[in-house]
């Protein structure tokens, strides 16, 4: 036989347990929440405030400045050459790796022995430091007697000095970048391959739809999901991947390589001017995340408009 409890007693169980619930809750949630203040939140919220203050003189606490670090860097020559050779750097390296990312998933996705070497190979770069890749790559350019002077010269053509070049440093990082992502990129489209049904390739097949047809009508529509996921890594990696830079020119020759991360690095580094390089942070992610919003944005309401259709 069940006791029954008295009425007052039965209240206040049932009204304290949605409260040890949420205090469980909490609980299990403190240690992410508190990693995430710690190295998430908090460096933004720093980042934005010392955004409007000036350096910090000795002994003396940094001048509040308000907006006039982001209107110092509309106008600074140097972060405009910076944004150019970025947008640049952007443009080339990201529709080549992924052009080419595509390539290589296309060829590769039956699964045999071949292959699947064959993907090995074309990641290795992925899984090379940076840092590491562009000290191979000095070897590489060197001019006159660089490996890739070496092979031009066998065909009877004279190799440029590719990191001393202003009008050819910038594209011979380009080159780097683009070996060193495209197996990263094939990863992704490998794995949106997996998820194309074969059913539409056999409907395309009956309508008469060639191997072309098939890929344009069949497999890039199916694949949109999936290369606005991998734009956006690739667009984060333009801002973030700066080693090479640091390993290979230092932003020379006259400035042609100077990215916009390595802009920042001697802002803050060089001429210990935290204010302007906090600000130039700023301006920078805002940038990428309207870009990368923008993008998604559209290959989404082109995949609306496909099912609506």
């Amino acid at each position: 036989m069940a006791l029954a409890l008295p009425a007052p007693l039965r209240v206040n169980a049932a009204s304290a347990r949605p409260g040890r619930r949420w205090m469980v809750a909490w609980l299990l949630l403190a240690p992410s929440l508190v990693l995430l203040a710690l190295f998430t939140y908090g460096p933004i919220l720093r980042v934005l405030h010392e955004s409007l203050y000036g350096s910090p003189l000795p002994g003396q606490a940094a001048p509040f400045l308000g907006l006039d670090n982001y209107a110092r860097l509309l106008g600074d020559p140097a972060f405009r050459n910076a944004a150019w050779n970025t947008a640049l750097y952007a443009f080339w390296t990201i529709l080549p790796g992924m052009g080419l990312g595509l390539v290589l998933a296309l060829a590769l996705e039956a699964t045999s022995r071949v292959s699947s070497v064959l993907r090995a190979v074309f990641f290795f770069p992925t899984l090379v430091p940076l840092v590491a890749a562009a000290s191979i790559f000095v070897f590489l350019f060197l001019p006159g007697i660089g490996l890739l002077d070496r092979y031009l010269a066998l065909i009877g053509i004279r190799g440029p000095n590719w990191l001393g070049d202003p009008d050819v440093a910038l594209y011979a990082i380009i080159g780097l970048t683009v070996w060193k992502n495209a197996g990263y990129y094939m990863l992704f489209f490998l794995a949106g391959l997996q998820q194309v049904q074969q059913d539409l390739y056999d409907a395309a097949t009956i309508d008469g739809a060639g191997v072309l047809a098939r890929l344009r009508h069949v497999t890039l529509p199916a694949l949109r999901p999936t290369m606005a996921f991998v734009f956006v890594i690739a667009l984060v990696n333009v801002l973030v991947a700066v080693d090479h830079v640091f390993v290979l020119t230092k932003g020379g020759p006259s400035g042609t390589t100077d990215l916009i991360l390595f802009f920042i690095y001697r802002q803050a580094h060089e001429n210990h001017d935290l204010g302007f390089a906090a600000a130039a942070t700023v301006v920078s992610v805002a940038v990428l995340l309207l870009i990368s919003g923008l993008g998604i944005e559209t290959l989404e309401r082109g995949l609306r408009k496909e099912e609506g259709a």
